[in-house]
């Protein structure tokens, strides 16, 4: 009888143990399910850009448990169809603007799921310190391509030297109205602006161009106002429509909508480029 006990004990005791180890395993199961990679695809940037971007994994990685990888290309034409064809999950280098017509002449269904900095325009000038001192008849010069020509445009008209018809969308000079000072515009490559600074009264010059020809963007003479004309400029993180309600990808861009991440992009360009989500472009 007393054997008996002491084996029913044993059994007993097994039947726990077995209870308690599966329920540990349990445990440990939905945990290691709960870690997630999410593939971003980016394009090989600066040293400044992949500091940003460590900074955004190690968050992903402690508050959400998201790893990210990054794949890095070096063409504008591949990220997105890298997206489409599901070799990353979500990519992050481009305005409304370019996915906008990029899915228009490609079919594709790509859309922004979050927000995260812009880099202002800016109209430069060796002669003027102001655009208020340009003379009657100015030569200003612009990019050529017709998205960078039209938001060259729409700085100008922000800056109160004319008018661009209403319901405008991609603008060209053809749409300039109310052309009080008889602005002249010249359009030249975009890589060329920055040269014709000798010859025009003033240009506007991306900001990559700027960097390369020496130009220090704190002495523009206008920098592009954050409004509903700069919202479509607002670089965002873009998945497929089918995904744009995928947990892990929203949990990237909260990643992404840091303060730390707004300190860093600071840290690395000043003013030049700055956190577009925390901005209110409909004024």
């Amino acid at each position: 009888m007393k054997k008996k006990k002491q084996r029913n004990a044993i059994i007993w005791s097994l039947v726990v143990l077995v209870i308690i180890i599966a329920g540990f395993f349990s445990f440990i199961r939905p945990q290691q399910q709960s870690a997630k990679t999410v593939t971003v695809g980016i394009m090989a940037g600066s040293k400044s850009d992949d500091k940003i971007w460590d900074s955004v994994s190690k968050t992903a990685k402690d508050k959400y448990g998201i790893t990210l990888k990054f794949k890095r290309f070096t063409d504008y034409n591949q990220p997105n169809k890298a997206l489409a064809n599901g070799d990353v999950d979500i990519n992050a280098f481009q305005h409304k603007l370019f996915l906008k017509s990029w899915n228009q002449a490609h079919h594709t269904d790509i859309v922004p799921i979050g927000d995260t900095i812009i880099g202002q325009g800016r109209v430069y000038s060796y002669k003027y310190k102001s655009l208020k001192d340009l003379p009657n008849g100015a030569t200003i010069a612009v990019p050529n391509d017709a998205t960078n020509e039209s938001r060259a445009l729409f700085i100008l008209k922000n800056a109160g030297l004319f008018d661009i018809k209403k319901g405008t969308k991609l603008a060209t000079a053809a749409d300039i109205t109310n052309n009080k000072k008889n602005i002249k515009i010249k359009e030249l490559a975009a890589d060329q602006t920055a040269r014709s600074l000798n010859d025009v009264d003033a240009a506007i010059v991306n900001f990559n161009y700027a960097v390369a020809a020496g130009i220090d963007y704190k002495k523009a003479i206008f920098v592009e106002p954050l409004n509903s004309d700069a919202d479509q400029w607002v670089n965002v993180i873009a998945a497929n429509k089918k995904d744009k309600n995928n947990k892990a990808y929203k949990e990237v861009v909260k990643a992404y909508q840091t303060e730390t991440t707004k300190n860093l992009i600071h840290k690395y360009y000043g003013t030049a480029e700055v956190s577009a989500w925390d901005k209110n472009f409909k004024k």
